[in-house]
């Protein structure tokens, strides 16, 4: 696996104020997995990722990543269940073509592991999320023109986002994967 890779203070010291790395969509993807009927799960796939991460060299906790979705592009394993995800009960992509995630800080929790609190949008309702991120290697070995991959994960309530529809079939922590490659615009 690949994980978000981000230049540490150490070598930053002498870059440029800011760097923007953007999303390479084909080769970036998002999985929302909920629990279903108890036993199972389904999981619904979002191929449709866009955005980017600005890293501000002289403050390396300081970051803004958006990881944008078109929600209308929604994959799940069979049709029934797409057509009721993409539907008013659930995504409703007629009238919310477009999932965002925005994050502005990094917190290390370790050599390579972070944090990144942020603002998750669905359905035109925003609530905070935290998306945990793993590193392959410590971040101090990532390079300015190396491409970043995050692969990160959040758990969000389904209910918090107006996702209400068959709580006794559906479970309503969803858990929220991102995998994207970016590399320097």
């Amino acid at each position: 696996m690949r994980y978000l890779r981000i230049l540490p203070a150490a070598l930053l010291l002498g870059a440029a104020p800011a760097q923007y790395y953007e999303i390479v969509g084909e080769q970036s993807i998002v999985f929302a997995r909920v629990a279903f009927f108890g036993l199972a799960s389904k999981t619904a796939r979002f191929p449709a990722v866009s955005g980017g991460i600005t890293l501000d060299r002289s403050k390396p906790e300081n970051i803004d990543l958006t990881v944008k979705l078109d929600a209308a592009a929604l994959t799940a394993p069979d049709a029934v269940t797409l057509g009721r995800l993409k539907g008013p009960r659930f995504f409703d992509v007629a009238n919310y073509p477009v999932i965002l995630f925005r994050g502005s800080r990094l917190q290390m929790v370790s050599e390579t592991v972070a944090r990144v609190p942020g603002q998750l949008t669905a359905r035109g309702i925003t609530r905070p999320a935290v998306l945990r991120v793993r590193f392959d290697d410590p971040p101090q070995r990532a390079g300015r023109t190396r491409p970043l991959a995050i692969n990160g994960d959040t758990t969000i309530d389904r209910r918090d986002f107006g996702m209400t529809a068959y709580p006794l079939i559906v479970g309503r922590k969803v858990t929220i994967t991102i995998r994207a490659v970016m590399v320097p615009a």
